[in-house]
């Protein structure tokens, strides 16, 4: 157990390291205003224009880091910062906001992949915890940790299918920005490093799942 308290404890603080560097990158990055003098929503209207995707409406949603994509509604959600402001942070986020909307409209593997299993990692992640709960302290039930385990594999199974969709969405982002020189090429290094670091925290997410999986199983095992 002790080598699965120092796994955790590495994660945790790889995990507090990547939201302090991103928060610090978006920090510098919003103090670098476009030249383009375009705004969030512009970026990403322009961009959807582009790929000729003219259903879906760029909406400003509340606020901060609350940006994403709903393919059910078919809208790009900024944050109130990112839709109104001027400056590299916020055209980076914005298109990759719209790389989301791009992978829908070309029917992206991944993506499919990944909205076919929110239906039941949606019950798995609100039925795991109480269940693994219940099998430790009620251990007259064997059947419940096991059941919990599974279910909880099955989100930390779709925290990593979750990873080659956003990195996916970063790259058709900065591909687009560079091609149609939306940005100066500091202004585009900017993005890019921004969206790097923002990638890097779904994947501390996704390796803290599966310790936490891993600490689970080792629980179990323990019992036999």
């Amino acid at each position: 157990m002790a080598i699965g308290y120092i796994i955790f404890g590495v994660i945790a603080l790889a995990g507090w390291m990547v939201q302090s560097k991103l928060k610090s990158k978006f920090k510098k990055y919003s103090k670098m205003t476009l030249q383009n003098g375009m705004s969030g929503r512009e970026i990403a209207e322009q961009m959807l224009n582009d790929h000729g995707i003219y259903d879906v409406q760029v909406i400003s949603t509340p606020g901060r880091l609350t940006d994403h994509y709903n393919p059910k509604d078919k809208t790009v959600n900024l944050s109130e910062a990112v839709y109104n402001q001027r400056n590299a942070a916020a055209a980076a986020v914005a298109a990759h906001e719209v790389g989301h909307a791009v992978q829908h409209a070309t029917a992206y593997s991944w993506l499919q992949f990944r909205s076919s299993l929110v239906p039941m990692v949606g019950i798995a992640s609100k039925l795991s915890m109480w269940v693994i709960m219940a099998g430790i302290f009620f251990q007259s039930f064997p059947i419940l940790l096991p059941l919990g385990i599974v279910l909880f594999a099955a989100t930390v199974f779709f925290s990593f299918v979750t990873l080659p969709v956003e990195y996916d969405a970063s790259n058709r982002a900065l591909a687009w920005l560079g091609d149609k020189n939306m940005l100066t090429q500091e202004e585009q290094a900017g993005a890019h490093d921004a969206l790097n670091w923002a990638a890097r925290t779904y994947v501390v997410a996704a390796l803290g799942a599966l310790a936490t999986l891993v600490y689970y199983i080792m629980i179990y095992a323990g019992r036999d």
